[in-house]
């Protein structure tokens, strides 16, 4: 049985690899792509996610969403690890075809209703998106069967400041909306990603094995391994997104520990994602009367990037 995934998305890189991974998973269904700002703007994320669905020979809806974060003030892009493309100044060709009609939002919200309890939603960027589908339509908490994200980090140090990881900082008012909703989440973290190593070996495996996808993969990513090179001096990336299509593949390549998330919105610590254990009470009410989260904060590191490696060569 597969899998119904909406995948939320600012390609980037590491997105292009993790919408690519999903399209090649027999057990998950790729209902549709929905696009924000992050990595690039979202213009630019909307034509890089309907160049990718064209690349996979994929017929889904691309729908646009939110530019700006609701509240917080708007980060520059990163164009120094993704390039001004957010491909890695590939030059790759243009789109042909469009971006659906409907917002990100009604796109979620819509397919959501249309399929009751069976839509896990994977954002693998800023959250504005899912709030924005919150907003809307209050009641697809109890419809949603799972939201998986990238984002976040419990004990590891952020990304961007010394507590901040980039997709939380990029929105932390929206992110916060969608910790505390009363639905299931799931956090695959900067506590898990940064233990998974893509190398060269890996890479030229699936540039090999996809036909269809592996040239841009491959080329894109030599911008990403140089960001990382020059910045950390280690040859390869971490996994980030794509360990969070392997979640929705095979949730027992991670352990996971329960915890109430709560996003710091302004000062100093903007865009933390603060966690509480459920079974301690505090004198500030913040974590009172939340849901609890399931935070991913061990993996196997081998596991993970087989099942990269073998749902890439599936498509051969």
């Amino acid at each position: 049985m597969t899998r119904k995934i909406i995948i939320d998305t600012d390609p980037g890189i590491d997105d292009a690899m993790a919408i690519m991974l999903a399209f090649n998973a027999p057990s998950l269904d790729v209902l549709g792509l929905t696009t924000t700002f992050g990595n690039v703007p979202v213009s630019l994320a909307t034509s890089n996610a309907l160049k990718l669905a064209e690349l996979a020979q994929k017929n889904v809806p691309v729908a646009e969403g939110v530019a700006t974060p609701l509240a917080a003030p708007q980060l520059p892009h990163p164009d120094f690890v993704h390039g001004k493309d957010g491909f890695g100044n590939i030059n790759w060709p243009a789109e042909t075809t469009k971006a659906d009609g409907r917002s990100a939002a009604e796109f979620i919200v819509e397919t959501v209703r249309a399929n009751p309890n069976e839509v896990t939603l994977i954002a693998l960027g800023p959250l504005g998106n899912l709030a924005k589908a919150l907003e809307l339509d209050p009641e697809i908490v109890n419809l949603v069967d799972e939201v998986i994200l990238m984002g976040g980090a419990a004990v590891e140090p952020g990304n961007v400041t010394p507590v901040a990881e980039a997709n939380i900082i990029n929105d932390p008012h929206a992110a916060d909306i969608v910790f505390t909703a009363d639905w299931p989440v799931t956090m695959v973290g900067l506590d898990v990603t940064h233990k998974v190593m893509m190398d060269e070996t890996l890479l030229q495996k699936i540039r090999a094995a996809d036909s269809k996808a592996g040239e841009l993969l491959y080329q894109s990513t030599q911008f990403y391994f140089d960001f990382y090179n020059k910045t950390f001096g280690i040859e390869g990336c971490f996994v980030h997104d794509a360990s969070t299509i392997v979640y929705a593949m095979a949730p027992d390549v991670f352990t996971t520990e329960p915890g109430i998330v709560r996003v710091a919105t302004e000062g100093v610590a903007i865009g933390q994602t603060i966690i509480a254990h459920p079974d301690k009470h505090y004198p500030l009410p913040h974590w009172q009367d939340k849901p609890q989260s399931k935070i991913c904060m061990g993996v196997d590191s081998k596991r993970l990037l087989a099942v990269i490696e073998d749902t890439f060569a599936g498509a051969a």
